[in-house]
């Protein structure tokens, strides 16, 4: 479709719709694997996958299901997906996969795959689709890695640890201790820290909205006081 704001889309996904700050969907995960940068990254990405194919298959037979049958296959291509994401996983990253454990097959009944399927991927062409999936995907594993290296950091004075298991033997040297000999705060790793960091995260990003739509209302009062007309009269001979 022409009329597509292709620039809009990739702005609501990382920011003004993020799924995790403004939609509040797919909490469970977010809060319970983002003990850690290298668990964030890999849940994240994999759910970019999901998304990204589901939406583009999704898309792509929009015109070709009916309202009966709709969810049912959004559900079974969302699935397909998710299982080909975690057999690529098992093979290549088979240490993270058992630590992320449940939470990979879980990303099926994740409400922003579903919720994007149907309300965006299933009324719009692929390109737009593709680029709705990736975005969305990209603005959740956004705030994912936030949290985990807020968190990871907090809770044992470093970053970066074990991304290896993601990455290979060449992130062995990865971690940072940032702070030496921190004995480590345990709650910023359990789940009542993750809500208190995901609060303020939802925090600072209403702070900043707040700050963007003052100076754009103070731009608009400067234009609208500069733009006044002045009203001539008389006769030029």
């Amino acid at each position: 479709m022409s009329d597509i704001d292709y620039g809009k889309i990739t702005r609501d996904g990382l920011w003004k719709n993020n799924p995790a700050l403004v939609q509040v969907l797919g909490m469970c995960p977010l809060l319970a694997v983002s003990g850690s940068v290298v668990n964030a990254m890999a849940l994240g990405a994999a759910t970019i996958g999901v998304l990204a194919l589901s939406n583009i298959a999704v898309s792509l037979i929009r015109n070709s299901t009916t309202d009966a049958v709709r969810l049912p296959i959004f559900v079974m291509i969302i699935a397909a997906f998710t299982t080909c994401i975690e057999f690529l996983m098992n093979a290549f990253t088979h240490e993270l996969y058992l630590i992320l454990g449940i939470f990979i097959p879980l990303i099926t009944t994740n409400c922003i795959v579903l919720g994007r399927a149907e309300s965006f991927a299933s009324k719009h062409s692929l390109p737009a689709a593709a680029l709705d999936g990736f975005m969305m995907g990209a603005g959740f594993t956004a705030v994912l890695v936030a949290l985990g290296a807020i968190r990871e950091l907090i809770g044992t004075g470093g970053i970066f640890a074990n991304m290896h298991l993601l990455f290979g033997d060449i992130a062995l040297n990865w971690h940072l201790q940032l702070i030496p000999e921190y004995k480590g705060f345990l709650v910023a790793i359990l789940p009542p820290g993750a809500f208190l960091v995901l609060g303020l995260l939802m925090a600072l990003k209403n702070i900043i909205d707040a700050q963007q739509a003052a100076k754009a209302a103070a731009r608009k009062q400067k234009v609208a006081a500069g733009s006044r007309r002045v009203r001539t009269t008389g006769a030029i001979s």
